[in-house]
């Protein structure tokens, strides 16, 4: 049993719109591919997705219509967003499984995209909180945790800002690793603790593009080879950027390695 009949147009722009959020919030294409063909079934449509860098295309049809249908929608990037990857996740089930609308459907997918998931005070201290405990774990003394801790914090909130102000992610990543190695750095100056140099690798942790690396190694592993370069270099890029950061601010304040 499908849920109720829509038309070829209206499931294929939803089923497309659909994928590329998911796409966008950091689903892997095998994600993708899966939910969206759920979703399609349930409405008693074939579909044929095809996963790109900078779209998602829908080939949708059925036995009972007289060829296939092209939808296309481009992928906005929102940012990594484990809360409403599984909460349009769920939705795909939803649909299959409660035989719900496709007018319900798309009021649902909307209150999902349109939530603000994160609360930015929730974030920012648990971020720095991590990090500080990543400083504790390569051997930092409680001085160093607490320098890291506000370098997080600041540069945490610092990329936050930047990113509301649609700033380019690039130039975000190396301001970010700048403010907080030069935060770090001062502590290195004063010899604050024990331990400052590893206050100053731990600075910029937060900012290590774990996802991407991840949903690259898993898309090439599922042969989706265009996404996983693009996600490959898109992390190599963030990364290096964040090494200019971190680089800047050490050679800034002065800090000379014996």
């Amino acid at each position: 049993m499908t849920s109720k009949s829509c038309d070829c147009a209206e499931a294929g722009r939803f089923i497309a719109e659909y994928s590329a959020w998911l796409w966008s919030c950091g689903a892997t294409c095998v994600r993708i591919d899966k939910n969206a063909r759920r979703i399609a079934a349930a409405y008693g449509y074939n579909a044929h997705i095809t996963v790109m860098p900078r779209h998602v295309s829908v080939m949708l049809g059925n036995e009972s219509s007289e060829g296939q249908r092209l939808f296309a929608w481009p992928v906005e990037p929102c940012g990594i967003n484990f809360t409403m990857n599984a909460a349009l996740s769920s939705l795909s089930w939803k649909i299959s499984d409660d035989k719900i609308s496709l007018d319900e459907a798309t009021t649902l997918f909307h209150s999902i995209t349109s939530c603000n998931y994160d609360s930015h005070i929730k974030t920012i201290l648990l971020t720095s909180l991590a990090n500080a405990s990543f400083c504790r774990l390569f051997g930092g003394d409680a001085t160093a945790m607490l320098v890291v801790f506000i370098a997080t914090l600041v540069g945490f909130t610092t990329r936050i800002c930047l990113l509301a102000h649609k700033m380019d992610i690039r130039i975000v990543f190396y301001l970010c690793a700048l403010v907080s190695s030069v935060i770090c750095s001062s502590a290195e100056l004063s010899d604050w603790g024990t331990t400052p140099h590893i206050a100053l690798a731990s600075s910029v942790l937060y900012l290590i593009p774990g996802v991407p690396y991840i949903n690259a190694a898993n898309d090439l592993i599922d042969r989706h080879y265009l996404c996983a370069m693009s996600r490959f270099t898109d992390a190599c890029v963030l990364t290096a950027a964040l090494s200019c950061g971190l680089c800047t601010g050490i050679f800034t304040m002065g800090i000379k390695f014996i």
